[in-house]
């Protein structure tokens, strides 16, 4: 595989990652702005309970104030003591009394319902902001899941398969992470991702893996494999090149890729037959 296929696959996996992560930060701010409408509708609906409330305490004063003035106008009627004048001036001014709270009542009433045409308007372009907070919420998730669905059939066409170092004609090879999750759902093989330091041996499926040398500059490297007792030398292997071995009682193949190198570092995978052994400790 040319250092060019290598660098389209990894521009392409970059796009989809950039839109990945452009697609996500746009359904969480749908979700926060979603949030913050819903607060302004709960709060505009209590205000309008509120003033509604308020209301009905003005109309129930004015019973009151009704059945107050009944009262005093029978006892005065009852009063001998009171005389004409008395009585007139009295009644004048429960008049103008009432007079004044009609009038009050009124003007609170007015001012109530101005409150209360504001608040549903209020609540109902909250609504209407909600609304169309959850349509762009639901497009944008409509649009994430067809890219997710997109990339697995754009990246498993471009998957290649190679004959390993022993000649043997490998399966199909993952170059990178994204890659390795294609092949893994495809569910063919078992794979196993590692991260070898030099000089650091490492369990890895049921094999060793010990990195003895790096070599940047010309993407090359050199591992030493343990299995069955014995000690394998892979030495000057290249970047996305299949090493193959076999294993256990039943002469497994197993392959071996390095999709990164740099310095005293590798990563890569090891891929392993279905019906292998499982392991007992592995490394990601």
């Amino acid at each position: 595989m040319s250092d060019e296929t290598v660098v389209e696959q990894r521009s392409f996996s970059g796009a989809f990652l950039g839109l990945l992560a452009a697609a996500l930060l746009a359904a969480l701010g749908g979700l926060i702005w979603s949030y913050t409408l819903s607060n302004r509708l709960t709060k505009a609906e209590t205000q309008l309970t509120q003033a509604q409330l308020a209301n009905d305490k003005l109309a129930g004063d004015l019973q009151q104030t009704n059945a107050r003035l009944k009262v005093a106008t029978e006892t005065l009627g009852q009063s001998v003591g009171l005389t004409q004048k008395q009585l007139e001036a009295r009644a004048n001014d429960l008049l103008r009394r009432q007079e004044a709270d009609a009038k009050r009542l009124e003007g609170e009433q007015e001012a109530a319902q101005k409150q209360i045409g504001a608040v549903s308007s209020d609540v109902s372009s909250v609504k209407t902001d909600v609304g169309g907070v959850k349509t762009d919420v639901a497009q944008t998730k409509t649009e994430l899941q067809t890219a997710e669905t997109q990339l697995p059939a754009n990246l498993e066409t471009q998957l290649q398969s190679m004959k390993g170092d022993m000649g043997v004609q490998s399966g199909l090879i993952a170059t990178n992470h994204d890659e390795l999750e294609i092949l893994k759902h495809k569910g063919d093989r078992n794979y196993y991702e590692f991260t070898l330091h030099k000089n650091q041996r490492q369990p890895v499926s049921t094999v060793g893996l010990e990195l003895k040398k790096a070599d940047i500059k010309h993407s090359r490297y050199t591992l030493e494999v343990y299995a069955d007792d014995k000690k394998i030398e892979k030495k000057d292997r290249g970047l996305n090149e299949p090493v193959q071995f076999y294993t256990g009682k039943d002469n497994y193949l197993y392959e071996l890729v390095v999709n990164n190198i740099s310095k005293d570092q590798i990563q890569g995978y090891i891929s392993t037959p279905k019906s292998a052994p499982a392991p007992v400790s592995t490394s990601h």
